[in-house]
């Protein structure tokens, strides 16, 4: 046999095993990687930080830092300053971005997760407050400025994650996400998801807006105080 007809044979066989060896791989990720419905109903950790969810009034808050007047458009271009707190602590600030819209109206887009009355240690209703993202009067939803990337673990969530492997954390968070889409996807467990996309002020220099919780878990801003110019 030449050396060339050895040569073949030999990127054949590694070929072959680097795909046997991916395969093995895959199989003991998939294995090794909980499903949503053994983590909902047979993670005790992750049930005990559900059970032990705060009841917020507060998740965060944003100010107008700027806004000008586009000399080639004419359009009204606003900079944001949008501040998330710590969960229980409203004063803690867990992130913080800048975004610029196109309007002096800024929508903010949130996806609400409800969990049932049973499933929080009080018995009273608990949520998720997810925000995804901002956007001007005069811009499309799909078009807004991204605060979280659907699937991401929130920072904010950061303890809940904690009771996850590191694997499962995708799996459990895309699961969450997913209730944007269908908002009765995990309604087996009690769980269902409402959009706070009507959340929308018109800003203006020098105030401070709250994102506060009203008792049916809806978002709404209010005006916290007005900061000296």
């Amino acid at each position: 046999m030449n050396s060339k007809a050895s040569g073949k044979i030999l990127l054949t066989f590694l070929g072959l095993g680097a795909v046997i060896a991916a395969i093995i791989l895959g199989l003991s990720f998939y294995l090794s990687t909980s499903t949503i419905h053994e983590l909902l109903t047979t993670n005790h950790e992750l049930s005990k930080a559900i059970k032990n969810l705060t009841d917020e009034e507060q998740i965060g808050y944003a100010t107008l830092e700027s806004q000008n007047v586009d000399e080639t458009t004419g359009k009204v271009i606003s900079t944001i300053r949008f501040v998330q707190t710590a969960v229980g602590a409203p004063r803690e600030i867990v992130s913080e971005q800048r975004f610029t819209v196109e309007g002096e109206v800024v929508h903010f887009d949130a996806l609400i997760v409800k969990f049932p009355d049973e499933s929080v240690t009080s018995g009273d209703k608990r949520a998720l407050y997810l925000w995804r993202r901002v956007y001007g009067e005069n811009t499309q939803p799909t078009q807004g400025e991204v605060i979280q990337q659907i699937g991401e673990s929130p920072e904010r969530y950061h303890a809940l994650s904690k009771t996850l492997k590191v694997r499962d954390r995708s799996v459990f968070w895309e699961a969450i996400w997913e209730l944007a889409n269908n908002p009765q996807a995990l309604s087996e467990y009690g769980i269902t998801a409402v959009y706070g996309n009507t959340i929308y002020t018109q800003m203006k220099a020098g105030a401070v807006y709250r994102f506060k919780i009203g008792p049916t878990g809806q978002i709404y801003p209010e005006v916290l105080r007005m900061l000296d110019n």
